[in-house]
């Protein structure tokens, strides 16, 4: 199957790039470019990629306001795509806002081509991608500035351990693969788990499911 992907961002030269870098690829083409959040839901509505690559600033809208339109019940929702958000800094101060938008990864703009490539496929198949690093100064930055609220212990406690366990490394921005290399378990099994305890606590995706887990002091700042 081949992977539709929409290239949001104000400057030139790195739509030029990505797409250049992305059409290259096997199963993967590039249908539409846009300079700023309005057009990006604009053509997304049109062409409905699966996948857009979000500047997180772009003038006129940006990607954040972006996103929470294309996740808004007045977005066709055959047509909602996932949201790869990009930025320029490794320490910003709209992720959180981005995910809770509806954002399916964050990913900065100096990364690999590989990175890149690897990314728009994991958040196509419907996985999230958070890089580790991202994630934890996410958690360290809303720490300190949001209170946490009491334990969930009602949809923990629905949790089994296993549950539980995909669930902190999930918090701490593991992907399937990483997970199950953790756990010594396979692809196939992590994804079982992650879908029952998407279910048991109530989240859309995984973005929500990290969250969570760092709403719930599931993950700690020092993790």
């Amino acid at each position: 199957m081949t992977i539709s992907v929409l290239i949001a961002d104000d400057a030139a030269m790195i739509r030029a790039g990505f797409a250049a870098l992305l059409d290259a690829q096997e199963g993967i083409r590039v249908v539409g470019q846009a300079v700023s959040g309005a057009e990006a839901v604009a053509q997304s509505a049109r062409l409905g990629p699966d996948v857009v690559l979000m500047d997180v600033r772009m003038p006129e809208m940006d990607g954040i306001e972006a996103t929470r339109r294309l996740h808004s019940p007045a977005f066709p929702a055959a047509k909602v795509p996932k949201v790869l958000m990009l930025t320029t800094f490794d320490i910003d101060d709209y992720v959180y806002a981005a995910l809770e938008a509806g954002a399916s990864g964050f990913l900065l703009k100096d990364a690999s081509a590989e990175e890149l490539v690897h990314a728009v496929e994991v958040v196509a198949e419907g996985d999230a991608l958070l890089s580790p690093g991202i994630t934890r100064r996410m958690i360290s930055q809303f720490t300190a500035s949001k209170p946490r609220p009491a334990r969930a212990s009602a949809e923990i406690a629905r949790l089994t351990e296993r549950e539980r366990e995909v669930l902190v490394l999930l918090g701490r921005g593991f992907s399937n693969r990483e997970i199950g290399d953790e756990l010594f378990i396979s692809d196939h099994t992590v994804k079982t788990h992650v879908g029952r305890l998407l279910a048991k606590i109530g989240a859309r995706d995984r973005v929500q499911a990290v969250i969570f887990a760092f709403d719930n002091g599931l993950v700690e700042p020092a993790s």
